[in-house]
């Protein structure tokens, strides 16, 4: 006779993806915004590559940053789907899908910056590089690194859409939060495709990515709030 783990319950996976989703918007804020816009300076090579090698410890955590917040979105896809996958196993399974697909991406595109600044540090090997051609090579992967990231959170984007509707459909998480991640999943899929399509048009892409940073934290911090304070008092549900 073997002993089986009991699977977690929708409450625990409740407060789980809460708290996990909280971790995520604090580590991507502080990684990109707070680290990273404050080093890269869009089209100057030279002062970005000053900034980030006066600031290489705080750039390495901007990837140790988001290194966390990896993994803590597995996590969280996982729980999201325990507490979904009674309103539909096959769209939970699918949101969840989504957003490993978006982990995956960001991941490997965590490369661009690690390259970067392995180009800046300057090895022996690059010495056949003059230094204004070692600082366009790293603000080139550096650009990278935020294409990357536009065409990850397309697949955030169709999952937070999956998610949605699965939260309006529940009945036991309020519908308005339902309406605000669907809202806040158009915004990421107009915003990275407008990179895509758009990428001479910076003050249009700007103000699209303001107004989708804005619908995104009102979105993702309600939900996780909710899920921390009102998710222990989730109705199991056979799935």
């Amino acid at each position: 006779m073997t002993n089986r783990l009991p699977d977690i319950s929708q409450r625990k996976a409740a407060r789980i993806a809460g708290f996990g989703w909280l971790i995520i918007i604090i580590a991507g804020i502080f990684a990109e915004f707070v680290i990273r816009m404050q080093l890269i300076v869009p089209g100057d090579a030279a002062t970005t590559a000053n900034n980030i090698m006066d600031s290489e410890w705080l750039f390495r955590i901007s990837i140790v940053s988001d290194l966390i917040m990896l993994a803590f979105d597995v996590v969280v896809a996982l729980a999201l789907y325990v507490v979904l996958k009674p309103v539909n196993r096959s769209l939970a399974l699918l949101a969840a899908i989504f957003r490993l697909v978006m982990d995956a991406i960001l991941g490997i595109n965590l490369l661009n910056l690690i390259v970067a600044l392995l180009l800046l540090r300057g090895a022996d090997y690059l010495t056949v590089f003059e230094t204004d051609q070692l600082h366009a090579q790293a603000l080139l992967f550096l650009n990278a690194h935020s294409s990357g990231y536009d065409l990850a959170l397309v697949f955030f984007g169709l999952s937070l859409l999956v998610l949605g509707y699965l939260v309006f459909k529940s009945g036991y998480i309020p519908r308005i939060l339902g309406v605000l991640l669907i809202i806040a999943s158009f915004g990421y899929l107009i915003d990275s495709f407008a990179n895509v399509l758009l990428p001479q048009d910076e003050a249009i892409i700007t103000m699209i990515a303001s107004i989708l940073i804005v619908l995104a934290i009102i979105a993702e911090l309600s939900l996780s709030l909710w899920l921390i304070i009102k998710g222990g008092k989730i109705p199991e549900t056979e799935s």
